[in-house]
């Protein structure tokens, strides 16, 4: 990465905040991290060479990028956010190494695979860890297109192994909305033989870049955006074209968040208001100003002393509210006048990170998915764990806001989805940097 090369993160490190400063100013999003990673994974099927502009500088997407190479993908860095990517010189359908467990987008590996070799053998992915997470729609798609392997029995010692000599289309009905199932049925649909139909396709905003994406090298993918997805497969995907991904909808609402619970003023740029509708929505029933430009959105309040109403957030698919700003959004009803709600539809056990926010002040009552938020005057300063990636910027969120100096542990986490995230926000004002862990002690807590 480009930030604090000097720092060695092979070694346990927090960051390191010092809170109570508003933040004001001017940030900037970068690329999408969801939209990357399957777009990362879709160009694997290419059969020419591609660039990718506006790609993060993340950790994720480090490790996709040296997962592709180990298939034998010719992979060059021109600059901090474009690759040249050329496929040609893959050479195995077989990723089964530790890079695989430490992305849970490594999956998106078997649709490219089958869809470039007609086969895949690939390793159970990796991840943030809030639930259960199984593939078994993403096998169910490949199985109706004729893979052989694709039985939740047929996985052998965390290897799912896939055959589907041909690989055809089919109609795909999805139980429940999924982002990897439906990503991972349109790659392998790209080059199947024959049309194949995506029925309660997932609508997220980085599912139509992928299809963007592919359709650029070749594809013909008609629907994405919408519950019906058609795909019509073609032999070849010629490439030599450039790309560039959209922001990153989570990063943008992350930072709205950190400027409203700081009572600070920033103007957030490179976004698209219409993805930040939701979370937009929300802040402004709660009493924040909301202001929208072309591609930015400014957040304040009118006069430090305006009241912050409570509210209730229910997550679910695009266009509803993402669960990847529950945590975050959490930590806004916080500040909030009274009770609020927050009521989780996507993921059973994405409420973990609660016992690390009450060691700064949140008064919080989890029942089953319903998380019970009532308003506290200020967060205080702890030693907090970032239990995986949004619960670990939820926390950075909450320690911008507290009195005094919060370490936030297992930082790495936060890295994997957050671009520069320290010298983006001490352009704000944020006092915060990386620390190795042996560096301090719970002596030193405020």
């Amino acid at each position: 990465m480009a930030e604090d090369k000097e720092f060695n993160r092979s070694r346990p490190y927090a960051y390191e905040v010092v809170g109570g400063t508003p933040l004001k100013g001017d940030i900037e999003i970068s690329g999408s991290k969801n939209a990357a990673l399957g777009i990362i994974a879709a160009a694997m099927m290419v059969d020419g060479p591609c660039t990718l502009e506006n790609v993060p500088d993340i950790s994720d997407v480090h490790v996709m990028m040296e997962l592709c190479r180990s298939l034998g993908a010719t992979i060059d860095q021109i600059d901090l956010h474009t690759y040249a990517i050329d496929p040609t010189t893959i050479n195995t359908y077989k990723a089964s190494g530790a890079l695989v467990s430490r992305i849970r987008a490594s999956y998106y590996l078997m649709g490219a695979l089958l869809g470039r070799c007609h086969k895949a053998s690939i390793r159970l992915p990796g991840g943030c860890n809030f639930g259960q997470r199984p593939i078994d729609l993403h096998l169910k798609a490949f199985q109706l297109m004729g893979a052989r392997g694709a039985r939740p029995t047929d996985i052998d010692s965390g290897i799912v192994n896939l055959n589907a000599e041909p690989l055809h289309g089919a109609k795909i009905y999805l139980d429940i909305v999924s982002v990897g199932a439906t990503i991972n049925a349109m790659l392998a649909a790209c080059k199947a033989e024959g049309k194949t139909e995506i029925i309660n396709a997932a609508k997220e905003p980085h599912i139509v870049d992928v299809a963007n994406f592919l359709n650029s090298m070749g594809a013909k993918i008609k629907g994405a955006g919408t519950d019906l997805i058609k795909i019509t497969g073609v032999p070849v995907l010629p490439g030599h074209f450039t790309y560039s991904i959209i922001p990153d909808q989570i990063e943008a609402g992350t930072y709205m968040v950190a400027a409203a619970v700081t009572g600070g003023d920033v103007t957030i740029h490179n976004l698209i208001p219409t993805h930040m509708e939701p979370l937009s929505a929300k802040m402004r029933e709660m009493g924040y100003q909301i202001d929208e430009g072309d591609e930015c959105i400014r957040v304040y309040k009118n006069s430090p002393d305006d009241e912050i109403w409570s509210t209730s957030v229910k997550t679910s698919p695009y266009p509803g509210f993402p669960t990847d700003l529950q945590p975050q959004t959490v930590v806004l009803l916080c500040t909030a006048e009274g009770q609020s709600r927050m009521h989780e539809n996507v993921w059973q056990n994405r409420f973990q990170y609660v016992p690390e926010l009450a060691k700064m002040g949140a008064n919080i009552n989890v029942y089953e998915r319903i998380a019970w938020v009532n308003g506290i005057d200020k967060f205080r300063a702890a030693r907090v764990e970032a239990t995986d990636l949004r619960a670990g910027a939820a926390l950075v969120c909450a320690a911008l806001a507290a009195e005094g100096t919060s370490h936030i542990t297992q930082a790495y986490r936060i890295d994997r989805g957050y671009e520069h995230i320290v010298s983006k926000l001490t352009a704000l004002g944020a006092t915060i940097k990386r620390v190795y862990v042996e560096e301090y002690t719970e002596d030193t807590e405020a």
